[in-house]
């Protein structure tokens, strides 16, 4: 495993995802887009709301992540997450339907008759990362990585 990453992505309720011999992994950092490869320097970094991505060989893995922190070392990458929702875990429906309802509390917030701004934004936001993370599982046909027993929670 020198040349490999083990991932493991966890919240306060279960661990999401845990995989071994990873290639990279690219995660929604506070500041920007982080992109880790094996040997990758130390380093402790807030996470952002987005899309974190897990590559292994020509497979990709998307799982929507909403805060946390991310702690790297050379061979391992733990993902300490407020949420996180693996793609084949994400209705679109429910998404999409959530994406209109932030829409809607977004235009009630501006106008001044409706929810708190900041809180309006946050809804839209999440929506529309789960429903990026949840139509590239639609968009994309092959074995699931990480899922075993180990993601029982």
């Amino acid at each position: 495993m020198a040349d490999k990453l083990s991932v493991e992505i966890v919240t306060g309720e279960r661990v999401v995802y845990q995989e071994e011999d990873v290639d990279m992994v690219v995660a929604p950092g506070a500041d920007g887009s982080l992109g880790i490869l094996p040997h990758h320097a130390p380093l402790i970094t807030l996470l952002a709301s987005g899309e974190l991505r897990i590559k292994k060989g020509p497979r990709e893995e998307a799982i929507a992540v909403f805060g946390g922190f991310m702690e790297v070392t050379p061979d391992k990458v733990i993902v300490l997450a407020d949420t996180a929702e693996q793609a084949e875990e994400i209705d679109i429906a429910r998404a999409e339907e959530s994406r209109r309802r932030a829409e809607a509390a977004l235009a009630q917030a501006r106008s001044g008759t409706g929810a708190d701004l900041a809180e309006a934004e946050f809804a839209l936001r999440r929506a529309a990362v789960r429903l990026r993370v949840g139509q590239r599982r639609a968009s994309r046909r092959g074995p699931a990585m990480g899922a075993g027993s180990d993601n029982q929670g």
